[in-house]
Order: C-alpha cells, then structure tokens, then sequence
C-alpha cells in the first residue's frame, strides 16, 4: 500500500466515522436484559410520532450532583432520548441543570419541588439540594412531571401526558364517596395524590348530583348502606349514556373504631344493582391464608399490651391471582384487601365479562355468623371445610348494560324542583370494574406496605375505564414485590424452608469442606513428585 492510498483510506474512515455520528439521532440500538424490558420503550410509545403533527419538547430538570451522583439520572436521560431517537423529528430532548443555568424561580413555579440527597465531597457526606423534572412542552400546551427519580411508571408518564397534550384532552375522572362517614379529602389521600401525579384531574361528585355525561370514567367507594334510589338512579342513567365506572363496594361492614363487630350490609339497592349488570357482590366474607398482619392492643387487669397476628380476613391477592388477559391486569404484582367480599360473574346478553382477581385455593368463606374481631380468631375456621377453594374478588364488564330502573318509577327527591332526567333513548357501551372491598383503596393500603400495588392497579383501572388500552399496558415497569409470600401452600413453603436450609448449612459447607480436602491433596500429591524426582537425580 503507498502513501496515496493509505491517506485516501484514512480520509474515507474519517467521513465514515462523521457520517455515522451524524445519524446516531435516526438509528438507535440497545440491547436490553432485563425481565421487564425496562431500559426499552414500547411499540405504542414508538409510534407516538404517528400521532404528532409538530413538535414535541422534552426538557429534563436535573441538578449535576444528582446525575454525577445516583445512575438513575442517567437512565432517565436515556429513556427520554429513545423517545426522541425514534421520533423522526417529531420529538425534541433538552437535559438542563436550574441551577447551573439560573432556573431555580422558573422550575419551582412549575411545581418541581426540591429534595435533599447526601453526596460525597472531598471525603465528606454532605446534603445537597437537587431537582428531578420533567417539562414536556406541545404548541402552548404544557405538562410537568414534577418528581422524576425511578423508570418504574416513567414510560407510563410520559407516553400518557405526551398523547393527552397531542389530542388536546384532559384527562378527568370523577369521585363519589358513597359511605357516609367516610371523607374524600381524608380517607383518600393517597390515591389522591397518585391520581394529580399521574395527570389526571379530579371532579368530587355529591352523591344524588348530576354526573356530567361527558365525564369519561366515575369512581364509586362504597354505599351500600347509603345511597338511596335516587342516587343510584344518577350512577344509572351516566352507565346507560355510555359513562365508565369502578365499583368498590362492601358485602360486609365491620366496626374498625373500636369492637370490631361485623354484620352483613342492609344493602339500599347499590348491590342489587351491580347484581343487575353482571356482578353478584355476596354479603358474606372472604379469608386467605395469604394473612397479613393485624396489630391491636388489648386490656386486662395487668395493663393493655399490643400484639401482632396474622389476620387471615386482610390477605394479600397474588401475582399469580390477577387474569394476564386483561389490560388493566396484565402485569398484576399482587393486591391487598381488608374485609372483602367474593363477586360472582353473571353478565347479562350483550355483556362480556371476564374475571381479574381470584385469592388462593386455599381461601374459605364466613356465612354461618360474622366474627371479625381477631381476640377470636379461633372461630374464623367455622365454615373452612365447607366452603374452601379459589374465589373470584374482582371483575370487569363491558357491554350496553339493561338499566337497573326498567320499568320502574323514577326516584323523586322531596323538595327537588327538577326531575331526574329520563333515560337516554340511545344507551351507548360502557365498561364496568366491581370490587367487592372499598377499603383497599383508602389510606389502609399502607398498613402492610401494599400502597404501591393499590395504587398501580387503581391507576390501570382509571386508564382502562378512559379507553387508553395500550397506554395501561405500558404502565408497570416495577420490580417484583419484596414480600416474600410468593410460596402460599404450607406445604410447599416447609418443603421450600427445608431445601433452603439443607443447602445452605450442609451441602455447601460439605463441599466447600470437599474442595479444601482436594487442595491438599492434590499439594502434597505434586510435593511427593517433586522430591520422588529430586531424589532419582
């Protein structure tokens, strides 16, 4: 090879190499590992371009000190900018530091709130203050992600926001509260904040108000004792006219102030009428070996003392408990319930049904007497025998629903100058989630950690309810549960134990114990043959 062709050979490697740095942005590679695929974007979000006719901004809040700092910075960086890479265009990624560039006032005013991380300088822990947020910015429309720290639901986030901003629609669920002695802005805190942080906006609804038709999903929680008729007729009249609805609603009601006195519900037609959809609430309760911890404090004549059981009537649904057909439930990490009760499946013609929650085969029923009070948990096995095998505890229905009101009277309010609207000549297909437990959605689900998995399946259902079916199959990019109950047969988990402690105090010791024996002799082996041929010379 001369000189010539060695520099044209050189200059070509050079136009190469810039060419291909040119179209990094267009072609995109990453091999990823993970079980869950978290490092990559799914197909709906690839094809987000598809549906953007100009172009959407992304701008990612991060301090220096928590990007050089925590690896979670960069694998948000690197999740946003496939987004980009696979937009053709259509998808712009700015990384800024507020501070660095003077945007703390702008960034606060977009609700990004500080936090405090500790940080190694100069061999020193130090707290630094940092920000973590998102802005994703679309014509004169805008939306924030205000806390940013993990991929587990940031995929979810920001598919969801990207394609509400591009459509130009906000999305809106409704709330009723149907227990009486239950309040929204206390019992309800937690899904509350998860609702606002995953983009939705929150309409309270008065039980016995109006229910905007162009309201696309409602929330009910409880009221099987409290609404009357006339509210149940406005809960109606929205499913006829096509509106999407969630159902939790309890079989059985039990003292949690106090006694723990338990009793079937005298049910004001709520459970009638979900029985009239397809969805049979039974009044009787469900218990699981899967128990959580009860903890309670008890009185006697040496002083009160607190004690700690595993209470079978709250119980853990399992992974392996939710229907991976259905979206809402294709990547189910488990559920926590307290008093539920079982739902049967009945749809009427017209209706699909299907099933999304089922305990263990191992669960039974209470129907002889209820007894919730866990000073007497010897009684909970009365109806065991008879009664034990899987049960069904939650499920969905779509269709055009029969209105539980047919051929019947409207309800009248007395003193109400306006008449309840008559039924819609047109009834348009709605879809329907009935959970027979209101209590898994309220502020209980942090008792035994399980905030997370109630939280992730109620925003799955608000999704569902809305029509966003490929945006819930996106949201769930979290780890397995740290609970170790996966093994529920007693069984089995003895079984599982028993290995478990074999291999760790026997066979590994055994041959670890084997290996160094082997070393030895295999040494003194060589050290014998060394002096056997020193001694031959």
């Amino acid at each position: 090879m001369n000189k010539n062709q060695a520099r044209v050979i050189t200059l070509l490697s050079l136009i190469a190499l810039l060419l291909g740095f040119l179209i990094t942005n267009r072609a995109w590679v990453r091999l990823d590992l993970t079980r869950n695929k978290a490092y990559t974007i799914s197909e709906v979000s690839r094809n987000l371009h598809r549906e953007i006719s100009d172009q959407v901004k992304i701008t990612y809040f991060v301090s220096d000190k928590l990007r050089q700092s925590y690896p979670q910075a960069g694998e948000i960086a690197d999740l946003i900018r496939e987004y980009a890479a696979h937009s053709r265009g259509k998808i712009r990624f700015v990384q800024k530091d507020p501070a660095r560039e003077e945007l703390l006032r702008e960034v606060e005013e977009l609700g990004m709130v500080p936090q405090q991380i500790q940080v190694v300088e100069k061999n020193e822990l130090t707290v630094a203050v940092v920000y973590s947020g998102i802005l994703i910015e679309y014509l004169d429309r805008e939306s924030v992600l205000p806390l940013a720290f993990s991929l587990d639901t940031l995929e979810y986030d920001l598919s969801s926001r990207i394609r509400a901003l591009i459509r130009n629609v906000e999305k809106e669920v409704g709330v009723i509260v149907g227990d009486a002695h239950k309040q929204w802005g206390s019992e309800f805190t937690l899904f509350q904040q998860e609702l606002i942080l995953s983009g939705f906006r929150i309409r309270l609804i008065n039980p016995g108000d109006e229910i905007p038709a162009g309201l696309k999903a409602l929330f009910v929680f409880g009221g099987s004792e409290d609404l009357d008729l006339y509210q149940q007729y406005r809960i109606d009249h929205y499913i006829l006219g096509g509106g999407n609805v969630f159902f939790a609603v309890d079989g059985v009601v039990v003292d949690t102030r106090g006694s723990f006195d338990s009793k079937p519900v005298h049910d004001k037609g709520l459970l009638a009428m979900l029985t009239n959809y397809g969805a049979m609430v039974s009044r009787v309760l469900v218990l699981d070996q899967t128990a959580l911890n009860l903890r309670f404090q008890t009185v006697n004549q040496r002083g009160s003392a607190i004690q700690i059981v595993r209470y079978p009537q709250w119980f853990g649904v399992q992974s392996q408990g939710g229907n991976p057909n259905h979206s809402v439930t294709s990547r189910f990490q488990g559920l926590d319930l307290y008093w539920a009760s079982p739902v049967q499946l009945s749809p009427p013609p017209g209706v699909k049904g299907e099933i999304l929650l089922n305990s263990t085969n191992q669960a039974w029923l209470m129907t002889s007497q209820m007894i919730s009070n866990p000073t007497q948990m010897n009684l909970f096995m009365i109806d065991a025998e008879a009664t034990r095998g899987r049960k069904s505890l939650g499920v969905s229905l779509s269709g055009i629903f029969p209105s539980a009101f047919e051929g019947q009277k409207k309800p009248v309010l007395e003193g109400d100058e306006n008449p309840l609207p008559d039924p819609p000549t047109e009834r348009k297909a709605s879809r329907l989630i009935v959970i027979g437990d209101s209590d898994f959605a309220g502020n209980m689900m942090r008792i035994n950690r399980g905030e997370e998995k109630a939280l992730d399946f109620l925003i799955r259902a608000a999704e569902w309810l809305c029509d966003d079916d490929d945006i819930v199959a996106i949201r769930g990019r979290e780890g397995p549960t740290l609970r170790l109950d996966r093994i529920v047969d007693p069984d089995k988990k003895d079984a599982a134990m028993t290995f478990s402690r074999t291999i760790n105090t026997i066979v590994i010791p055994l041959i670890i114990l084997l290996a160094g024996l082997f070393i030895v002799w295999r040494r003194r082996t060589i050290t014998a043959k060394e002096k056997g041929n020193s001694g031959d010379i």
